[in-house]
């Protein structure tokens, strides 16, 4: 690395950093802390979003996922895309939630069910989200290791420490000090501050790859360059992908309607100044995303390119080399293995694949089989063999795109990306931090105790939680092992909350006829499905396989296991092999689903006592103790169904609505009905060639949303300078309400309880009176 680079990382790092300390002190009691004072304009949450969803992991993750399947399966999802911008245009979920003007997720269950189901839950849902999100921070760690080149250890006074122990806890410091100042409010100006730096990033990133590596003559004909059944450009052509395939789509789209408002709290859903101004930042983050993950497919369809053609053959041998000696390093204890390994590799000569010649390349037959089998030729074949070969693999997968780029990448452009992955990296970790402590102390501890804290207190303990769950982060980092893809690890281990969540939630906003039982039952059920199928994946190498052979059962569960999923082959395909458990993780996220709607609704039905006042919970009615004016409730008529159709109330300003109705024309018209319908029933008629759809793919997910990009990245721009400076006024003018700090007492959030009491004695009195004017 280049000292340019160095000064390109380090600087705007320093910015943001002073900006964290700064924005203290603006925070003037628990509601600041926890939800920016719920002063938020749209835009800020909007912005600051981007960086607090995307992360290094997603980077990771998403090039390791296309590597295996590409993109011809992604035809399919653009029937998930539309439903997302559906909800946001209707508010679903993400209104009703800021109404019920809950600081935290526990908080909303309280007032919903009961506090041993807040605490349950809680609990639980930390449990799920915190060892889900403290892979992050490892993937980074490993990801700047070799992105930068740097050792796997480095000896300090004659000790060998871990180059690994020392980024890492440089990481989790920096998030600390975005998080100790202000929380909430720290998070959303160094977010936003973030996103703002992002965007120009993203275009120079962007426009260095596809000026640099040609579409037509190496990335086109690379993507075309595959086996019947695992096309990664025709969509029609993609039956026999495994893991990352269209059931895996399928249970996407079950789960976004499902668990839509399965996270919520202890996010930025609850810092919107008002339900609409939430509802708008939902609706602006169909368009905030688009030059993001348009960079994110051009890193990807760069790596598999530079990877496999012939063109690039050298480059190739060299990243594999590269690879192989130092995955070798952190994943082959025994010296003598690991240099076999690296001989074994380094032995392999440059892979010159002539595409139309070759056969063309699978999932099993590709250019990485050779090494693979190299190193488990060298590491055995055994238990502890296969476990082995299983780490080497993975961490060889996910650092595949980061050595490329290392390799690939210009003096200035290594600074840039490195700059962006650290913004990306920071962002997440410190959001994530901050959302699982505030969980612990809000919705765990608090509970318990009969006397509240004083606001200098609540603010202490929320700032002692983050460094709690900081350690922790630390501390799994260092000593987890994983064995399988990010997104499959992910999926199962936040299954273990969303599996029976859903219900809960939607159950929660929505109806009157759940109920206690019937959400205790829900967590039960999916929460023990998704339990059981991650301890059958952790020890299914070393220990489950190894024992079914031994007692003579692997044949016997085997058939068993392929009779079961027959029915829904090529896209479930059950089959044992001693590497892995044979149910991938999507599909035990779906049975765990299934399982947990199923509790719910059984166990409300029988012990259902009378509905539940759903207006109190939502502050409407006689219960809109703050008089906001809620104006959501008007009939249809033919005038105004299409409003109506894509959720525009009378709250919308003319500005508004050319939002809604331009994130409806792109996201409804152009994405689901020219790109998606449109080509299906072309299609049907007339089957396109595969070049034809490396043109569909070019056009549709570079080239528009590029165009696109390019607009909304000024447009951002100057609306999250303009809402940033209107934060801060708004947050010095703000009255801050003691009682406001998350506590309920008989279902009624404290600060409101008085109010809401007085209500329904007026409401009595006047019905009292007119009952006696009647007679």
């Amino acid at each position: 690395m280049h000292w340019i680079d160095w000064c390109i990382m380090i600087i705007p790092v320093i910015v943001i950093l002073g900006l964290a300390i700064y924005s203290g002190k603006y925070v003037r009691g628990v509601v600041d802390f926890l939800a920016a004072g719920r002063v938020a304009g749209r835009y800020v949450i909007s912005v600051g979003d981007l960086t607090a969803g995307l992360s290094v992991i997603t980077l990771v993750a998403l090039c390791e996922a296309k590597y295996q399947t590409g993109y011809g399966v992604d035809f399919w999802g653009k029937l998930v895309a539309p439903l997302g911008v559906v909800f946001s245009l209707t508010g679903y979920c993400v209104y009703r939630w800021r109404e019920t003007k809950a600081l935290s997720f526990g908080q909303f269950l309280e007032m919903r069910y009961n506090r041993a189901f807040r605490i349950f839950a809680s609990a639980l849902r930390t449990i799920s989200e915190m060892i889900t999100n403290a892979l992050g921070p490892a993937i980074a760690v490993n990801f700047f290791i070799y992105f930068l080149g740097l050792p796997h250890s480095v000896s300090i006074f004659g000790l060998s420490i871990p180059c690994f122990t020392i980024i890492l806890v440089l990481l989790m410091s920096m998030a600390m000090v975005c998080i100790w100042p202000g929380g909430r409010v720290s998070l959303l100006i160094t977010d936003t501050f973030q996103g703002l730096l992002c965007y120009p990033v993203f275009v120079i990133i962007v426009g260095y790859i596809l000026a640099n590596v040609s579409w037509d003559g190496a990335i086109a004909p690379t993507m075309m360059d595959r086996a019947p059944g695992e096309s990664f450009l025709n969509p029609y052509d993609v039956s026999k992908l495994r893991d990352f395939n269209i059931f895996a789509l399928v249970v996407n789209l079950f789960a976004t309607v499902l668990n839509r408002a399965s996270w919520f709290g202890n996010d930025t859903t609850n810092s919107g100044r008002t339900p609409h101004e939430q509802k708008m930042a939902g609706i602006l983050g169909a368009w905030r995303n688009g030059f993001a993950y348009v960079m994110l497919m051009v890193i990807a369809v760069m790596v598999i390119t530079i990877m496999n053609h012939e063109t690039y053959a050298d480059r190739a041998k060299d990243i594999r080399d590269t690879l192989a000696d130092k995955v070798s390093m952190e994943t082959i204890p025994d010296a003598g293995e690991r240099a076999e390994v690296v001989k074994a590799v380094q032995a392999i000569p440059a892979q010159h694949h002539k595409i139309g010649v070759d056969a063309p390349l699978s999932r099993v037959d590709n250019l990485d089989t050779p090494v693979f089998d190299a190193v488990q030729d060298a590491v055995g074949r055994d238990g502890d063999g296969n476990f082995t070969f299983q780490k080497f693999r993975t961490i060889y997968q996910q650092m595949m795109m980061t050595i490329t780029l290392r390799k690939t990448f210009p003096v200035g452009l290594l600074g840039l990306f490195g700059l962006l992955m650290i913004m990306l990296v920071l962002s997440t970790d410190d959001s994530r931090i901050f959302n699982a402590s505030s969980t612990i102390l809000q919705d765990v501890i608090m509970p318990f105790k009969k006397k509240a804290f004083t606001p200098k207190q609540h603010l202490f303990w929320l700032r002692m939680c983050s460094v709690g769950v900081a350690v922790f982060f630390l501390m799994f980092s260092l000593l987890f092992v994983q064995i399988d893809y990010i997104n499959m690890f992910t999926t199962i281990m936040c299954s273990i909350w969303l599996g029976g969540a859903g219900p809960v939630m939607i159950g929660g906003l929505y109806s009157r006829f759940g109920n206690t039982t019937g959400a205790f039952a829900a967590i039960f059920a999916g929460s023990g499905i998704s339990i059981a199928g991650i301890y059958l994946q952790s020890n299914w190498a070393q220990d489950i396989y190894p024992l079914l052979v031994t007692q003579g059962w692997d044949e016997s569960v085997g058939n068993f296991l392929a009779t079961v999923s027959s029915p829904f082959e090529p896209y479930i395909v059950w089959e044992m092999t001693p590497e892995k458990f044979p149910i991938n993780s999507f599909e035990i996220y779906f049975i765990a689903m299934l399982a947990g709607i199923a509790a719910y609704v059984i166990g409300s039905f029988v012990t259902y006592k009378g509905p539940y006042n759903l207006d109190r919970l939502l502050h409407r009615g006689i219960y809109n103790v703050d008089g906001d004016e809620k104006k959501i409730h008007s009939k249809w008529t033919w005038k105004n169904v299409w409003n109506k159709l894509i959720g525009i109330t009378p709250e919308y300003t003319l500005g508004d609505r050319i939002i809604a109705w331009s994130v409806f024309g792109y996201s409804l018209v152009y994405q689901l009905g020219i790109t998606f319908v449109l080509v299906v029933i072309w299609n049907l008629i007339y089957p396109w060639p595969l070049e034809w759809w490396s043109y569909y793919f070019y056009i549709t997910t570079l080239l528009i949303p590029a165009i696109a990009g390019v607009i909304t990245t000024v447009w951002f721009f100057w609306g999250g300078t303009k809402d940033t400076i209107q934060l801060f006024r708004d947050l010095e003018a703000r009255i801050d309400n003691p009682l406001d700090d998350g506590r309920v007492s008989g279902q009624i959030s404290l600060v409101d309880q008085a109010a809401m009491a007085q209500a329904e004695e007026e409401t009595v009195r006047k019905m009292d009176e007119k009952s006696g004017e009647t007679r």
